[in-house]
């Protein structure tokens, strides 16, 4: 039995109890259906066999050993991963065009009784939605850019706004990056994995009221944002969240202490700024990460680096406009209730009219 694909939002209300991408580890890799499960039915080898019997000697070939190749890791599946589903059991299955890979491991899981369906056009159709959504399609909800410069507690401050009720977009959190040269956090997603999380996110948007997106550049860390989005992004008035430099070199030494206990790490950032700064600068950074000096570090790094490059930024842009948030103070104390004010904010402001509102 087929599932037809004709939504994003099919898959955030489905009711299978598993979806499994029968796709090769490394496809998989890459990107997949939201909350998927890979239990390949050829491995990267193993698919790379097929496919060359199948245009040297002949398709029969080429699906002979295909059959057995599909059964052999099948049977694996069945006794490994499979082996405690009930007769209950509803999966959805899948592979990248919805033929014979999900189709051989859809009998099979058909012939044991199992309430199977697989996705019609496989993976290539729900990447057809999530372009459409991303690069088709106009954005679907007004946004406003919650602006500020490095150390002023943004992203801090966008986690908070969901419970007060706010609609957000956390681009650092689906790019798995804090949007600097600092910013890494471990692996990022690929480019198609993070617009399918972003997808799923934008689809569920209520286009009547905005969503507060932090300002970002049109990359976070390698991962580019997509046209529809960046446009809107472009064309959003702002909220300046304004800090004083000594509260943000604060807060920036507790936001990223996770760079500050790596040593080797962070040495290796400062070096990365060479080309922007003179060796004597970047000796003295040097020389502030051994002495443990943090705070120290991160208020120099944002005097001489962050700011400026922050208002050469700025001078390029022609918000629509810009509401400031004074944040006298970044201590942790004081942030549920600056979260507050920046809600209360949002309420305040014009939003453009245009197509992308109706």
């Amino acid at each position: 039995m087929t599932f037809t694909l004709t939504s994003l939002s099919q898959l955030a209300g489905h009711d299978f109890d598993d979806i499994i991408d029968v796709r090769t580890p490394a496809e998989f890799a890459e990107d997949h259906l939201p909350g998927a499960i890979n239990l390949p039915v050829l491995d990267g080898e193993e698919h790379a066999r097929v496919g060359t019997l199948y245009k040297q000697v002949s398709p029969f070939t080429a699906r002979k050993l295909g059959a057995a190749l599909v059964s052999r890791n099948a049977a694996r599946h069945l006794e490994g991963p499979l082996a405690d589903r009930d007769g209950g059991w509803k999966p959805l299955v899948y592979c990248w065009r919805g033929g014979q890979r999900s189709g051989s491991f859809e009998v099979i899981l058909k012939m044991i009784g199992w309430r199977v369906e697989r996705v019609e056009g496989g993976y290539k159709r729900f990447r057809g939605l999530v372009v459409d959504a991303l690069y088709e399609q106009p954005f679907p909800a007004p946004v406003v850019l919650l602006d500020g410069n490095t150390g002023s507690a943004k992203t801090d401050l966008l986690k908070r706004l969901p419970d007060l009720g706010v609609q957000v977009l956390d681009l650092e959190g689906l790019a798995n990056h804090r949007g600097s040269l600092f910013g890494a956090m471990g692996a990022q997603p690929q480019q198609r994995g993070f617009e399918t999380a972003l997808a799923m996110q934008v689809q569920a948007l209520d286009p009547t009221r905005p969503v507060l997106v932090e300002a970002e550049s049109a990359k976070v860390g390698n991962c580019r944002i997509p046209p529809a989005l960046w446009k809107a992004m472009r064309d959003a008035p702002r909220i300046e969240v304004i800090a004083p430099l000594e509260e943000r070199a604060d807060y920036l030494t507790r936001a990223y202490a996770d760079v500050s206990a790596d040593m080797g790490r962070l040495h290796d950032t400062i070096d990365a700024l060479r080309r922007y700064l003179s060796a004597d600068q970047i000796a003295a950074w040097h020389a502030q990460a051994d002495a443990g000096d943090m705070r120290a570090l991160a208020r120099s790094l944002m005097e001489l680096r962050y700011d400026p490059t922050y208002t050469r930024h700025r001078a390029r842009m022609d918000p629509v406009s810009i509401t400031p948030l004074e944040a006298p103070s970044l201590a942790e104390a004081a942030l549920p209730g600056l979260a507050e004010r920046l809600a209360e904010t949002l309420t305040t402001l014009t939003l453009p009219e245009g197509p992308r509102y109706d």
